[in-house]
């Protein structure tokens, strides 16, 4: 003990000589100190020090984070487009990983694994029938480039196991979702966060758009999280004249300011433009939004976005962990700043402020929505009013209709009777689907979704007791579940774009975004 005590006492004595007898940082290392020597019970030093940090970081503004380095590496997957592993689309039917589609000209596609097949075994190991995790099973299948990995494949119509040696590779991760013409001259792309290949992927969707004669384009950003400002900015820019500005950064000092700004080489200058929105569009897709409406290249669709506009900078520490901390607020080019009120160190109520709108009517009547004068700035060639202070209002707002999805159709889906049920369909008709529509447009055009599909969803939903209040929901429900299920067939027949294309159709905020693009 008294050696412990004198340990922290030189430690500490040669703080006081290397950072001054009254640094914070001083005194927040003589207290890990002396808990990790003197402390009546062992105590693990790594996660005292992540606490620390974590409490710090706690009472300065919502996003400043830290995240350890699994946390890291799950994070960047998606926002640096790829992974390695063997590229297949895959949904669990029960216990049983079944394949929807292999990633085109990845790794399983190349040894021949096609839709439908069903991956039982992984290293000889089962993971079919014994009850293991998703994310048990994906440790299994993911691994380093190169490395090897064999599988136990069962398909239809053949007894035996197939075997198949997959070798691992980049697997691209897609961050835009669908892009199709919704009708001649008009196009659609929508975009699920900004990530390090968002500005290749849409490029090349806008060249396929305008290739098929597209005038005006649709920006789908509901839901988008956000992500990279740079992919934002390169995004903003191919709609913005020479020299526009897309948005600027302030941090603490003058000196901090950071303008960004069209080059006007864009090939998205000219025709109309709508983005869709909705209280889930955050960060990176706000400022896209905000640079399209303060310059008043096109108009916004939907409910007012998030509200986050502090911009993090990734910190690395030595182990992998990484602190993002807040460094600066963005503001759009009317000089709006949209990040949402929030008190420091209160998370929570930070974290209720989408059911607060909600339960102020915000989200379904726009008279509930409020400004104060001091926030009121103006776009800069129409000088039409425009807000800050709390995410971006729309030119055209779109109510949530909260009777739209009826309570037994919401627990239908959280109990996964619909997706069950519509990838066992497709396992069993998979064959007939693909001889009788070789298009989507004919699988669109003539696609029902058959009765005694609905029966069986209906009676299984009995059985795990879920049944609706009255005839009256029922019926309700059927027109959003038909839709929901030809949308999936869809999805996996072919891919994203085709499922969006079927299930927008029931989309109150695309509906709307249509009719303003046909005006």
């Amino acid at each position: 003990m008294v050696f412990a005590l004198s340990v922290v006492l030189t430690l500490s004595a040669q703080l006081r000589f290397n950072l001054g007898n009254n640094s914070p940082v001083r005194k927040l290392q003589i207290a890990e100190m002396a808990i990790s020597n003197l402390y009546v019970d062992s105590v693990d030093e790594s996660k005292l020090v992540e606490d620390a940090i974590r409490g710090m970081l706690k009472e300065l503004d919502p996003h400043s984070t830290y995240a350890t380095p699994k946390e890291v590496k799950a994070m960047n997957e998606p926002l640096q487009g790829n992974f390695d592993g063997i590229g297949v689309q895959f949904n669990m039917i029960e216990d049983t990983l079944i394949v929807i589609q292999p990633v085109v000209n990845g790794p399983s596609e190349k040894v021949g694994i096609m839709p439908g097949d069903r991956i039982i075994a992984v290293n000889d190991t089962a993971i079919a029938g014994v009850k293991m995790s998703k994310e048990d099973i994906m440790k299994r299948l993911r691994g380093k480039k190169g490395t090897k990995v064999k599988l136990g494949v069962v398909r239809r119509g053949i007894a035996d196991v197939l075997t198949f040696i997959v070798t691992r590779d980049k697997i691209p991760v897609k961050s835009i979702d669908a892009v199709y013409m919704i009708r001649p001259g008009v196009g659609y792309i929508r975009i699920s966060n900004f990530g390090a290949t968002t500005y290749d992927e849409f490029m090349e969707g806008v060249r396929q758009l305008q290739a098929k004669g597209m005038k005006d384009l649709m920006l789908d950003l509901q839901d988008n999280g956000g992500g990279y400002l740079q992919a934002a900015v390169q995004i903003a820019d191919e709609f913005l004249q020479k020299n526009d500005l897309i948005v600027y950064t302030q941090g603490r000092r003058q000196s901090q300011r950071a303008e960004y700004r069209a080059n006007g080489h864009g090939k998205l200058i000219e025709g109309k433009v709508v983005v869709l929105i909705n209280e889930f569009t955050a960060s990176a897709a706000e400022i896209v939004t905000g640079a399209i409406q303060d310059q008043d290249r096109g108009q916004v669709v939907g409910r007012r976005s998030y509200g986050k506009g502090l911009v993090q900078r990734p910190i690395d520490l030595p182990d992998g962990s990484m602190i993002r901390l807040t460094i600066a607020h963005y503001y759009t080019p009317a000089g709006r700043c949209i990040q949402k009120p929030y008190k420091k160190g209160d998370l929570r109520d930070y974290e209720m402020d989408l059911d607060n709108r909600l339960k102020h009517g915000e989200l379904t009547n726009p008279d509930s929505i409020h400004f104060a004068d001091s926030l009121k700035c103006y776009t800069l060639r129409q000088q039409r009013v425009v807000y800050g202070g709390g995410g971006i209002m729309p030119d055209f707002f779109v109510p949530l209709d909260t009777l739209q999805y009826t309570k037994y159709h919401r627990q239908l889906s959280a109990k996964s009777i619909i997706l069950n049920a519509s990838l066992r369909y497709i396992d069993d008709n998979r064959k007939q689907l693909k001889s009788r529509y070789a298009t989507f447009e004919q699988f669109n055009s003539g696609f029902e979704v058959p009765q005694k599909l609905v029966d069986g969803i209906i009676a299984e939903a009995e059985k795990q007791k879920v049944k609706p209040v009255d005839d009256a929901e029922l019926q309700r429900t059927l027109p959003y579940l038909r839709n929901q299920l030809k949308a999936l067939v869809a999805r996996d027949l072919w891919d994203m774009s085709e499922y969006y294309q079927v299930s927008n159709d029931q989309n109150h905020i695309y509906r709307k975004g249509l009719e303003v693009i046909l005006r």
